[in-house]
């Protein structure tokens, strides 16, 4: 395997990662598989796609690109709005639908089928928004720059920067923080951290806003990168599933590690195989961890 083709999975494995922590503390704290989570993805970019482009037109300057980077103040910018609306549109999803069936104490099935039914609900809701066509963030072309055997763009190169900073905060707030001590107690036992007197709403909203935000984060990524399309959430879906579940669910590490493993799994398809076998790739490995070790890299059996 090249040192490239390394790259190239790396770069595509950050954003699945970031995407994947969403899916794992959905899972871990709310006990349900989440099938909307990738069109969180989809939202947040459309929405920092259309910050952007007014704050472009109110100020030209915004959009002129940043060097060495190929867009302008404008992306930063939309992308710190863009966040409180995605997560703002996460929490709206959970007060309409999954609040009232947790209320109910419906069935995980129930849960799940629901999550299908917003998935393709907010899915029509963004192609009758903004039509099908394939947006992008940005027009201008790039030089790569060399780095021995690997070339890499300067905006590859600051999607793997931000996702690594946001990982390692994510960690630190699970781990050295009141709050994140209240998500860990209330993904092993909500319950008994109830009763111990952890709000247990409050973690559950706090769960929808950081899974939220960090699937904005990931979308944004992946349109500045490729380009934005309304079933994008449902391409990556697949490879955000295989991730969370081979880095073990509620860990946030083996989240972004398996995120990795998974993007690099999928550049050596690409390279070895072929280009139509990519979207087989999260499968298979999906399979094959549900049946080897079912409770991921970093979980723990039951």
């Amino acid at each position: 395997m090249s040192p490239q083709v390394l790259l190239d999975g790396a770069i595509a494995g950050a954003m699945i990662g970031l995407g994947a922590i969403g899916v794992t503390l959905t899972y871990s704290i709310l006990r349900f598989a989440n099938f909307a989570h990738g069109d969180f993805l989809a939202w947040g970019a459309y929405f920092a796609l259309a910050i952007a482009g007014a704050l472009g037109a109110l100020a030209g300057g915004l959009a002129t690109p940043i060097e060495p980077f190929s867009f302008g103040w404008s992306l930063p910018l939309a992308l710190l709005l863009a966040v409180p609306l995605t997560a703002g549109l996460a929490l709206l999803v959970d007060a309409l639908l999954f609040g009232p069936l947790r209320a109910r104490r419906s069935a995980v099935i129930i849960l799940v089928m629901a999550s299908f039914g917003a998935a393709l609900t907010l899915r029509s809701l963004l192609e009758f928004t903004f039509t099908s066509r394939p947006a992008y963030f940005t027009s201008e072309l790039q030089i790569a720059l060399r780095f021995g055997p690997v070339r890499a763009t300067p905006d590859q190169l600051l999607t793997l920067a931000v996702a690594a900073v946001l990982v390692l905060l994510v960690h630190l707030l699970l781990t050295r923080t009141t709050l994140g001590r209240s998500m860990r107690a209330v993904s092993e036992n909500p319950a008994l951290a109830g009763v111990v007197g952890v709000d247990v709403r409050r973690v559950v909203r706090f769960a929808w806003i950081l899974g939220a935000g960090l699937a904005c984060v990931a979308g944004v990524m992946a349109g500045l990168l490729v380009q934005i399309r309304p079933q994008m959430g449902l391409d990556l879906l697949l490879p955000l599933f295989a991730a969370a579940i081979l880095g073990g669910i509620g860990s946030i590490p083996g989240a972004m590690l398996a995120g990795l493993v998974v993007g690099i799994a999928e550049a050596a398809t690409v390279q070895l195989v072929g280009a139509e076998w990519r979207a087989a790739v999260a499968f298979v490995i999906l399979i094959a961890i549900l049946l080897l070790r079912p409770q991921g890299i970093f979980g723990r059996a039951d």
